[in-house]
């Protein structure tokens, strides 16, 4: 009985974020129910960010959702008119990931007045990256020798860094409850990750 209340519980705390968020409350929270299906929800974070494009103001949601064993991405765009819409249009797309497929959890916190830190302090800013091999992204440079004379060609050299979603919340820009949420939503995934290699 309590499973299932909390589950409840979670699933209308994730609608209720959609809402506040006031960015295409019904087209976000379509697209997240249908990527969920029947699961419980077991954590969830929504993250709305506005950018300026040139001489335009843009405005996105992406919303994460942990179920018992996928972790689904939601994210929705709005576009102006353009010459393949005369109308203003929203893009929304979903991924779905197993658990399993998550091979890093990076949670990465910008604190102030390290000295003085004292555990529990929410940070100013975290950045979220999640990676499941979706996406890498390599940086290469040419490799070289020690000889400054030497004019052999040694190939390249550089790294390969899964990088499929990274998502910064700070909280000046998203106030101190989205950077707790996102805190929660980072350890319930860590947790749920750490369960499927057992």
């Amino acid at each position: 009985m309590g499973v299932m209340a909390k589950t409840s519980t979670t699933t209308q705390g994730l609608r209720a974020a959609i809402e506040r968020s006031g960015y295409y409350p019904a087209l976000v929270a379509e697209a997240v129910e249908a990527a969920v299906g029947g699961e419980p929800v077991r954590s969830y974070l929504v993250h709305q960010e506005t950018t300026f494009d040139q001489n335009e103001v843009r405005r996105h949601v992406t919303v994460l959702v942990l179920t018992g064993n996928r972790f689904i991405v939601s994210h929705t765009d709005e576009q102006a008119a353009d010459n393949t819409s005369p109308t203003p249009y929203a893009t929304t797309s979903t991924e779905s990931v197993k658990l399993d497929r998550i091979s890093s959890i990076v949670v990465s916190r910008v604190v102030a007045n390290p000295e003085s830190y004292k555990p529990g302090t929410l940070p100013r800013e975290i950045v979220l990256t999640i990676g499941w091999g979706a996406v890498s992204r390599i940086d290469l440079e040419p490799a070289a020798c020690g000889d400054p004379d030497c004019e052999a060609d040694h190939g390249y050299t550089g790294n390969s860094t899964a990088d499929d979603l990274s998502l910064r919340v700070s909280e000046a820009g998203d106030g101190p409850e989205t950077v707790r949420q996102a805190l929660v939503f980072a350890q319930a995934l860590s947790e749920a990750t750490a369960d499927q290699t057992r």
